[in-house]
């Protein structure tokens, strides 16, 4: 057998001899691409503008690169944009460079006051071509920041907006397939203040002033989706002394930037949740954002738990602020699991914890007794797979350290839920969930 693949090498290099193809060395096969003429030519360019510089990424946000690429004029080539800090007037420093007869130029430089770039966002605010820049500023270690738009215009870049902000949030808020600019910012006299500002025709546009329920600092969340009238909107969940969250809800709504959730418009406010951990979202997946409501649910005398027990209602707000219920979850955060709830059972059910096992049934109406429907286990062991499919419980889902499994009670049938039911009702939380990112 090793004759014969000798053999069979040997006739292939003839052939490939007779081809006239050329054998390349081993290094040549194995070599790294060189990286073209253009680029060397970026690179010469970054070290020149570097001189006496460092390099100063943006902090926050989904654009933390030194050097980022962006379309600002639309001609569907990138453009390199370089972060950098000195330690003369205005230290700070973007440079914008651009392919120009295969090299690269220095188009423009933008030159700000500030310790730092905060974030930058890349979107189209106009209906000219490209992208326009999107820059906050840490000033310095105050809360309140600069944030500028800028735009490229004839190759030079232009300023066209500038404010001061605490959070601020790129989106299409009054669906005109462009983004604004929605600004939160902290006032002295106001909890906290929202504005909106547009492009239309090379025209800034800013709108009125809105209120917030919180002062900005208390911001923990920023959540942009639609209400269930299909509008945009922008939702910030706020903290109440560190022990609830509200959120405000920002929306155009008759061509007016309204808080739709607490505005004089609509004469409503979201209410504030006692559950500190739970913040807009869509639970549902059919594209609205729906908002908490907590239920607490009464315990059953067996309860090992001290901690009171809470279903959580889900709905969603219209444009006039109106609520429409959308489901019900018992939500179970330290386990990292929730299950999804017939809302005719929410008034009488209760769920009893021992240890890893959460028993969910229903109160008779003598209010004394209950029903058992259902049980479900959180299993960790190592004999987690074994004990999962014993006393007739099936696997509802599995983590690389827990099996979730279930067994469903006699009186389950009375009230429809069936095993599939189950398996289609019970999730996984995901884990950004228990954070407090913006």
């Amino acid at each position: 057998m090793k004759q014969k693949r000798i053999l069979l090498c040997l006739l292939l290099l003839v052939a490939t001899l007779l081809t006239g193809c050329n054998i390349r060395a081993i290094n040549e096969l194995y070599c790294i691409p060189s990286r073209s003429e253009s680029h060397r030519n970026l690179q010469s360019q970054i070290n020149r503008v570097m001189a006496g510089l460092e390099y100063c990424a943006p902090n926050v946000g989904e654009n933390r690169q030194t050097v980022q690429t962006v379309d600002l004029n639309g001609d569907n080539e990138d453009e390199y944009v370089l972060f950098a800090r000195g330690t003369a007037e205005n230290p700070l420093r973007l440079f914008v460079f651009s392919l120009v007869n295969e090299e690269f130029v220095l188009l423009d430089t933008i030159y700000s006051n500030g310790d730092a770039f905060d974030q930058v966002e890349y979107v189209q605010m106009d209906d000219r071509p490209g992208m326009e820049i999107v820059l906050g500023r840490q000033i310095s270690n105050q809360v309140v920041r600069n944030v500028s738009v800028y735009t490229l215009v004839n190759n030079q870049i232009e300023q066209i907006v500038t404010a001061s902000y605490t959070k601020f949030v790129c989106a299409d808020i009054d669906q005109d397939t462009r983004s604004e600019l929605l600004i939160l910012r902290s006032d002295p006299a106001e909890n906290g203040i929202a504005e909106l500002f547009g492009v239309d025709n090379g025209v800034v546009e800013r709108s009125q002033e809105v209120n917030m329920s919180e002062p900005a600092d208390a911001i923990k969340r920023i959540m942009v989706g639609k209400l269930n009238d299909g509008i945009h909107a922008v939702y910030v969940a706020s903290s109440i002394n560190n022990k609830a969250i509200i959120t405000d809800i920002f929306a155009m709504v008759n061509g007016v930037f309204t808080n739709v959730s607490f505005s004089n418009e609509s004469g409503t406010s979201v209410q504030t949740l006692r559950n500190y951990y739970v913040y807009a979202d869509d639970i549902d997946e059919d594209g609205v954002l729906e908002l908490p409501d907590l239920i607490t649910l009464r315990s059953p005398e067996d309860q090992s738990s001290p901690e009171s027990q809470y279903l959580i209602r889900w709905y969603a707000m219209t444009s006039t602020g109106a609520e429409v219920d959308k489901l019900y979850t018992y939500h179970n955060f330290i386990g990292g699991w929730y299950l999804q709830l017939n809302g005719n059972l929410v008034n009488k059910i209760y769920v009893s914890q021992q240890g890893n096992a959460y028993a969910f049934g229903v109160w008779n109406d003598d209010g004394e007794s209950v029903q058992r429907l259902m049980t479900v286990f959180a299993l960790t062991g190592q004999k987690r797979e074994e004990q999962a499919i014993i006393d007739n419980r099936f696997v509802l889902k599995r983590t690389e350290s827990t099996v979730y499994a279930a067994n469903l009670d006699v009186a389950s049938a009375t009230y429809g839920i069936t095993k599939e039911e189950l398996l289609k009702s019970f999730h996984l939380i995901l884990q950004d969930w228990n954070t407090g990112e913006t």
